[in-house]
């Protein structure tokens, strides 16, 4: 396990990440976890707002693809 501290630069307070994550990823989206945890998880695009996804998946599903429930 990897040990970082917390560094001040400017008006800001960072992290460290050592180059032995190798992380193909650049940005992150950055949570609050319980307990003073720091949750960081790479930032993916949002399916419900991606225009191409949206395309590719518009009439995926019919009437037809689901089950009754009565």
């Amino acid at each position: 396990m990897t040990v970082v501290k917390k560094q001040r630069l400017g008006q800001a307070i960072v992290l460290p990440v050592p180059a032995s994550t190798n992380s193909p990823f650049e940005e992150y989206e950055v949570y609050a976890g319980r307990d003073g945890a720091i949750v960081f998880l790479p930032k993916t695009p949002n399916p419900f707002t991606d225009e191409q996804f949206i395309q590719a998946h518009q009439n995926a599903l019919t009437d037809d693809d689901f089950f009754p429930t009565s």
